[in-house]
């Protein structure tokens, strides 16, 4: 089974985690999974980019994003050359290390 190290983030996983997920899932779904309450406004919809990730290792295992997600992705705060929708990124068999930026271009969130 593949890994995911998720890297520390102050709110959502403040000490790093490794998850364990199936392959064929997408990141989103693995780390909701795992407890890791990572933004996801449009509900997985591929309408926003507040599940955006950084992939910092494995990025090439991933499946090729699509026309659509680039476009979002552009407007995504924290942009990198190895960035990511969650929602839209399906792990395979290799293991991901992945970043979940500080901040997003939600500007209302739930429970805050």
């Amino acid at each position: 089974m593949p890994q995911i190290i998720v890297l520390p983030h102050v709110e959502y996983c403040p000490e790093g985690t490794v998850i364990e997920t199936k392959a064929g899932v997408s990141v989103c779904d693995a780390l909701l999974a795992h407890g890791i309450e990572i933004e996801h406004a449009c509900e997985k919809s591929c309408a926003c980019t507040t599940c955006h990730v950084i992939v910092r290792e494995g990025f090439d295992s991933l499946n090729e994003a699509e026309e659509k997600e680039e476009d979002l992705l552009d407007k995504a705060w924290g942009l990198e050359p190895n960035s990511r929708l969650s929602c839209q990124a399906i792990v395979a068999d290799e293991d991901l290390t992945v970043e979940i930026p500080k901040y997003t271009i939600n500007h209302a969130k739930e429970g805050h």
